[in-house]
């Protein structure tokens, strides 16, 4: 019986050790990935907002290995989508029928897809009844997965501002409150004074 608890209790210990390594190695890699891209991260971000002005939408790599993207096209009265290979001659002509800057677009998503972006997308929301905008870049670094550790996802968002953070790091609601703020109900942390991650099992 004493055996049996011994070996029994290893095995807790050793899962609680492994589940460590896993959250301790995915920072690691997140705050990694982002000071190694972070000047490319920059013009996908500035890029995206500069087209997004002209014509919103959005894109998300669909498939493992970044070769296929659906873009959400979004005009006055209808959202469209299309799926369809990066390379295909169909993904311009696509994009330039709805009126888009298409070479530009095709030039971003190649950008995303050189540093495993999987999804960027603009995110509303309000301060003091105000509303507000900022960009969700969405990234799924080659990390090694430990037991039972799902696949995750290193999600930054772009404020056009400087937030306000505990100290923790976590974003809070404003200055003057110590409310967390989410963003799909996701707790961010800081990197610089208007951009913070999360990390998520979804990439969106």
């Amino acid at each position: 019986m004493y055996a049996f608890m011994k070996k029994r209790l290893s095995h807790i210990v050793l899962l609680g050790i492994l589940y460590s390594l896993s959250s301790c190695s995915t920072k690691i890699v997140s705050t990694n990935y982002y000071n190694i891209n972070k000047n490319k991260l920059l013009v996908i971000e500035q890029s995206y907002k500069a087209l997004y002005k002209t014509k919103p939408f959005s894109a998300a790599f669909t498939d493992r290995l970044l070769q296929t993207v659906s873009v959400e096209l979004i005009t006055d009265s209808l959202t469209y989508i299309y799926e369809m290979g990066v390379d295909e001659p169909r993904l311009l002509d696509t994009l330039s029928q709805y009126g888009y800057q298409a070479k530009p677009i095709y030039y971003l998503i190649k950008n995303m897809q050189s540093i495993s972006c999987a999804w960027i997308n603009n995110f509303d929301y309000y301060v003091n009844d105000h509303q507000h905008r900022l960009v969700l870049i969405s990234i799924k670094p080659k990390l090694i997965r430990y037991l039972l550790s799902p696949p995750k996802y290193y999600i930054l968002a772009y404020f056009d501002r400087a937030q306000s953070f505990d100290e923790k790091g976590r974003l809070l609601d404003g200055k003057r409150v110590k409310r967390l703020r989410q963003l799909n109900g996701q707790t961010y942390r800081k990197i610089t004074d208007r951009i913070c991650f999360t990390i998520a099992e979804k990439y969106r």
